[in-house]
């Protein structure tokens, strides 16, 4: 009795261990399938984020640009031109892989200057940058006092660069452009 309990022992191990060889042609198959599947949900979603933040830059050098402006309205009683760009003191180069920006208007006797990131020749669909300093009289009291905005492309352009139009009232965007001012 104990050589047949051993022997059924035996072919037991035997047969647990040709059931654990490996994985079948279907199970491979499925986890493959639904790989995928995660991917191709996935990576549509991350390349956008990486485009959310390229457009970052320009959003922020756009708007310390109208903080400068602005400083620099109250120092010197005009604005900055583009010829003044490095006098605002900001440290950015006035091109970046993604963008170049732009100062229109400004000097003299201009009330509103144009700050611009337009897009560089790039396959990366990114949105082009407005941003706008101006004068503006309080009703009330008379007081000259300058306001901002900062306005977003509505649409991306990817070959060709952005089109990026001057800001000429700082209270509303120019067409195709939104607000992102609160």
């Amino acid at each position: 009795m104990k050589t047949e309990l051993k022997a059924k022992f035996l072919q037991h191990i035997l047969a647990k261990k040709n059931e654990n060889e490996g994985f079948t042609l279907i199970e491979l198959l499925v986890v493959i399938i639904i790989i995928g599947i995660l991917s191709a949900i996935a990576l549509p979603s991350f390349l956008n984020q990486a485009n959310k933040a390229k457009q970052s830059e320009a959003k922020t050098y756009i708007g310390s640009m109208n903080r400068a402006q602005q400083a620099f309205y109250l120092e010197k009683n005009s604005f900055a031109s583009q010829a003044d760009f490095g006098t605002l003191g900001l440290g950015i180069a006035t091109q970046t892989t993604n963008y170049v920006y732009k100062i229109a208007g400004g000097g003299g006797t201009n009330t509103v200057v144009t700050n611009q990131a337009a897009t560089v020749l790039a396959t990366a669909p990114l949105k082009s940058y407005v941003g706008g300093v101006g004068v503006v009289v309080q009703s009330g009291t008379s007081e000259a006092t300058t306001i901002a905005i900062l306005c977003e492309a509505n649409a991306a352009r990817v070959n060709s660069g952005a089109d990026v139009t001057p800001v000429t009232d700082v209270t509303s965007c120019p067409t195709s452009f939104s607000s992102l001012s609160k």
